[in-house]
């Protein structure tokens, strides 16, 4: 029979080992976190692209083939993409590193009267209160206009850019190439008590990185593009710019889009000043809102997908604080692995004596023939009463 003691050692063995695997792959991570961005982005487009490679095979190509024709469309299509965008948001960036500073003096300007009126009401504290806030809004407004300065000059970030796009290809094509053969690498790895179990997680985190990784990278990228082109076309300056970035934001739900819209808002105001043009302006905003919720969202991301806007947004600061851009990138998929995990713990746990007791666990270590079945409780038949019918 299991004792409590030993249930208590074989859980805590676990915890142990699953601990200590966990802790090497952040150190491993932490060690080599600034070479780790083209593999990264290689993995991650060897595992977006593998489903087409595999339909390819089905229809009769080999795997070099596939992956060859697969790849190669894949980066023509992309370098496509980038040559048409790269130079539109380089030229937006430089005009708002030039244009920054006076908008932030003509917004100064507009909120001085209220700032006098918010002192006013707060005496002394009040004007504490707005000398420190003037204080912090200055260097951050520094803080960015050196970050868009520094955009404007290139240097080192050019460089790391053309390492990923050299690196990255290549990581991608060896991995979806021997992808059947890592697989199988990897499914000899597992214990063989538990493999139904693990395999069966890793169905599910499957499903639910396609779902999401897949579907809503996907819907982030026509955002971002339905958002640049829109503004543009309205004539909203910096308006390419502000679309990309809002469709890269929208990897959060309803994260790119708010932001993309006070921000466009706000821009639109200090152009013209019209009421009507920023309304026309948030109204872009509110369309693409609606295209998402009912066309690309459904058709895209489907109901497979249980990630909370606030569980990514977590997943996403963390990433970045702990590993910088490497971990901002691997932060969605890693938070769509751990929510099944997670799942998975807590199930385990109500089912274990933990949650049930350890009296529960010792009964079902009884075998059923030897279990006592309670006695099934008596009825209390009720008598027909038949009167005094037929009596003398």
């Amino acid at each position: 029979m299991v004792t409590e003691d030993d249930i208590q050692l074989h859980f805590r063995n676990k915890i142990l080992f699953w601990g200590a695997a966990f802790l090497a792959l952040l150190v491993f991570v932490w060690l080599f976190n600034s070479i780790l961005l083209p593999f990264v982005l290689g993995m991650a487009v060897a595992y977006l692209l593998n489903p087409t490679v595999q339909l390819l095979g089905r229809a009769g190509f080999n795997r070099f083939a596939a992956t060859l024709i697969i790849l190669g469309g894949f980066l023509l299509v992309t370098l496509a993409g980038l040559a048409l965008i790269i130079p539109l948001l380089y030229r937006e960036i430089m005009e708002l590193a030039e244009d920054l500073p006076g908008m932030i003096d003509r917004v100064q300007d507009m909120a001085e009267p209220y700032q006098n009126q918010i002192q006013n009401l707060l005496g002394k504290n009040g004007e504490d209160a707005m000398s420190m806030l003037g204080q912090n809004t200055e260097g951050a407004l520094g803080a960015g206009t050196a970050v868009l300065s520094g955009l404007k000059t290139g240097g080192a970030a050019v460089t790391g850019f053309a390492t990923v796009l050299i690196v990255a290809p290549i990581v991608a094509f060896f991995m979806m190439l021997e992808w059947p053969k890592v697989l199988k690498w990897g499914r000899d790895l597992l214990p063989r008590q538990h493999m139904d179990t693990i395999l069966d997680l890793l169905k599910k985190i499957d499903k639910k990185l396609a779902g999401f990784v897949r579907g809503q990278f996907t819907v982030a990228v026509l955002l971002g593009l339905m958002y640049a082109i829109a503004l543009s076309l309205a004539g909203l300056r910096y308006g390419f710019l502000i679309g990309i970035f809002a469709g890269i934001f929208s990897i959060i739900p309803l994260v790119g889009s708010t932001l993309g819209l006070l921000v466009s808002v706000v821009v639109a105001f200090l152009q013209t000043g019209d009421l009507m043009y920023v309304a026309l302006i948030g109204g872009i905003f509110i369309t693409g809102q609606l295209i998402e919720g009912n066309f690309l969202t459904p058709k895209l991301v489907g109901d497979s997908v249980g990630l909370h806007p606030l569980w990514v947004f977590f997943a996403i600061m963390a990433g970045g604080a702990l590993f910088g851009i490497v971990g901002m990138l691997i932060a969605v998929p890693v938070a769509a692995v751990f929510s099944v995990i997670i799942a998975f713990l807590i199930q385990q746990y109500k089912r274990s004596p933990y949650y049930l007791g350890f009296e529960e666990e010792r009964m079902e270590d009884v075998p059923p023939e030897k279990a006592v079945t309670p006695p099934a409780p008596k009825k209390n038949k009720k008598k027909k009463k038949t009167g005094n019918v037929g009596k003398s």
